[in-house]
């Protein structure tokens, strides 16, 4: 049975959940992942590769399909959480496991990575011709969200989606991969490059002659990881150009589909200079800004044993508003 959105609130953290890191850390270390029966799909891509989706389907109803960040997966409690939650609405859910992601080894050297938004255009139009009567929806979380937004920068003219929703996008790349270099975001980034490290070391069949292996196992900071393997084997001459070409930043005033982006000041991942300003996002975008919520967190409740996941009451009020499935209170103004 469909329940009804909630009525849209500003985030209020936790009291016992307060500070850009704890918000950030919560799910990962505390939250049980919530319970969403998943059935897998292979995807196969014009080059040969594949990516696995995992379908939670609803009978009928619309879709939402769900991008998850850096190091993250179909299984990421943030994915789960929002899956089960728009499950709860009515919603289906395909759930992307990006190139690389879905657990077993791929069959072509090119890995995901912030920009390739070849292998979302694939997924989304096989989707949209399968399903060609329900109404398609897309919400992306941090390097997800980057990709798909420069998504619907490229495709202006796209009918394939009603609406988008991207959570602590970093919208700059250079500038984060900066900010992750100060301060305690350094040991998120020591987290993250064990992962990428591990990952290169798996696929180290599909590299041979790419890259130099000691000199990745050696890489500590992303700009050098990126200079070594996402660059070069994603047909990029370095990092910098990898950064540029593929920030999303540039493409926002090109997006047409309603689109949310949810974003905290107090981001961990990243500087508020990366925030988009009004003059460089399109009247489709809206940007609903808070001082805290640290990255994909945006924890509330009143006790840690009923605790409240904001985002996945915002982002389903969101799609269900555009697809007339319930009504729901007007935002608040959020500039």
């Amino acid at each position: 049975m469909r329940t009804r959105p909630r009525p849209y609130t500003p985030f209020e953290p936790a009291w016992w959940c307060r500070g850009a890191h704890a918000q950030t850390t919560w799910q990962a270390l505390f939250r049980r992942s919530p319970r969403l029966d998943y059935a897998r799909e292979i995807i196969d891509l014009p080059d040969g590769d594949f990516v696995d989706v995992d379908w939670a389907d609803h009978p009928e109803g619309p879709l939402a399909v769900l991008i998850h960040g850096l190091g993250g997966s179909s299984r990421s409690p943030y994915i789960r959480g929002l899956g089960a939650a728009l499950r709860r609405q009515g919603f289906g859910v395909a759930a992307i496991n990006l190139r690389g992601a879905g657990g077993r080894p791929n069959r072509r050297p090119k890995t995901y990575h912030s920009g390739h938004t070849a292998d979302l255009d694939h997924v989304l139009g096989v989707i949209a011709e399968r399903f060609p009567t329900r109404s398609l929806h897309a919400a992306g979380f941090s390097l997800g969200g980057n990709l798909l937004l420069k998504w619907l920068g490229e495709h202006p003219d796209t009918d394939r989606l009603r609406s988008a929703a991207a959570v602590s996008v970093p919208y700059r790349l250079d500038e984060a991969a900066r900010r992750m270099n100060r301060g305690a975001s350094r040991l998120y980034r020591a987290h993250l490059l064990r992962g990428l490290r591990q990952s290169t070391r798996q696929r180290h069949r599909l590299f041979i002659g790419r890259f130099d292996a000691e000199a990745v196992a050696n890489a500590r900071d992303f700009f050098r990881f990126d200079d070594l393997v996402t660059a070069p084997v994603n047909g990029f001459s370095g990092a910098r150009r990898y950064y540029a070409l593929c920030s999303s930043l540039p493409f926002l005033r090109f997006i047409t589909v309603p689109t949310l982006l949810l974003h905290a000041r107090d981001d961990p991942f990243m500087t508020t200079q990366v925030i988009p300003r009004a003059d460089e996002r399109s009247p489709a975008i809206r940007l609903e800004l808070h001082d805290h919520g640290g990255h994909v967190g945006f924890v509330g409740g009143r006790w840690p044993w009923k605790t409240r996941y904001w985002l996945e009451e915002r982002i389903p009020a969101y799609f269900a508003s555009l697809d007339e499935l319930s009504p729901v209170d007007e935002p608040l103004p959020a500039d």
